[in-house]
């Protein structure tokens, strides 16, 4: 953790929190904090600054917070990603966290097995989870937001149109448009199919409602490495 993140739940009075799980554990079995030690901490949503340890033992640790930064910028992207394997989604989360992506909405493919949609590592306490551990490496503080539909046919037609207004909206296909656009200074809204991609009929539905088609060459990376690939090429 590069910044530990609190909310209401852990004050005590407005300026003092006191920490009793992983957090707790950080500070004392990682950081080998004492009292009087300063560490970084962030109000989740909010702003970040420093904590002073007034106490500390084996089961919880008091901090004297101050905030006084403002969590980095989030870039000007939604990401519409097909519903990954149940064992990635903590690793793909966390990332879209980590690179400041300001929304990302999970969606149904027909290559995306429908017991996916009943794993418990989309519940909801776990996604929260996986957001902050993400905000918690890259030190900041605001949760991207999140959304599932799991019908991608009404989604696409009902609801996708109004999302894209505005941005530049790009279809990551393989072999599909042209080569991935390099940093870019405009929002964008960036769909990321299941492994190898989405089907002809998807991919027909995305670029009919005004999605440009852009690949990365001729390799077919994993979902987890095309989505940090597009974001770094996406903006500096």
């Amino acid at each position: 953790m590069n910044v530990i993140l609190f909310t209401d739940a852990d004050k005590t009075t407005n300026n003092t929190i006191v920490l009793r799980d992983q957090r707790h554990h950080q500070i004392l079995n990682i950081h080998g904090s004492q009292v009087g030690d300063s560490v970084k901490v962030g109000e989740l949503n909010g702003l970040i600054g420093s904590g002073i340890i007034e106490a500390i033992d084996q089961h919880a640790v008091t901090l004297a917070v101050d905030l006084y930064q403002t969590p980095p910028v989030k870039l000007p992207l939604t990401i519409i990603l097909a519903l990954p394997r149940p064992k990635m989604i903590r690793r793909i989360f966390r990332t879209v966290a980590e690179l400041g992506v300001t929304q990302l909405i999970i969606i149904n493919s027909y290559k995306v097995e429908k017991s996916f949609w009943q794993s418990p590592a989309i519940n909801e306490d776990k996604v929260r989870q996986y957001l902050i551990d993400g905000l918690q490496q890259s030190k900041d503080t605001v949760l991207p937001g999140i959304a599932f539909k799991p019908r991608f046919k009404p989604f696409v037609e009902d609801e996708l149109p109004a999302i894209i207004k505005g941005t530049k909206a790009l279809l990551a296909h393989p072999a599909t448009g042209q080569h991935c656009p390099h940093q870019l200074d405009e929002a964008v809204t960036l769909a990321i199919g299941p492994e190898g991609g989405f089907t002809e009929y998807e991919a027909e539905k995305l670029l009919a409602i005004g999605f440009e088609g852009i690949h990365l060459g001729e390799r077919i990376l994993k979902v987890e490495n095309a989505l940090t690939t597009l974001v770094a090429k996406l903006y500096s």
